[in-house]
């Protein structure tokens, strides 16, 4: 259990709700000690076979992390090569982290599209 902030990852991801003609990700937020495991999960909109993933940390920009075309990743950066895992399995895309960072504090976004 974490007693100091510093000990912490807060790990939030935009929900766009349930429908059919949305993306949704769960779970809504998540708090992880250092050097744990975290994975969320997208559903991507229904007959879209391109899934995007991007996080955004307090006052820094919105960066890419991973693109998935077909259920197999397409590009990736090196933040993601080194510390990150992505799968789409069904109807379900997963981001993971092997091990959280302090630094891992941020809002997670994920994307679709046909092309």
């Amino acid at each position: 259990m974490c007693f100091s902030l510093l000990c912490c990852v807060a790990l939030y991801f935009w929900g766009a709700g349930s429908m059919d003609t949305q993306v949704t990700q769960s779970p809504g937020y998540l708090v992880k000690g250092k050097e744990q495991k975290a994975k969320m999960e997208c559903v991507p909109i229904k007959g879209h076979s391109y899934v995007y993933w991007y996080w955004k940390k307090l006052e820094e920009a919105l960066e890419f992390l991973v693109y998935l075309q077909n259920q197999k990743i397409t590009d990736e950066t090196e933040v993601f090569k080194q510390r990150f895992t992505a799968e789409c399995l069904k109807n379900s895309c997963s981001l993971g982290i092997n091990s959280t960072e302090a630094g891992d504090s941020a809002v997670f976004f994920c994307a679709s599209s046909k092309a």
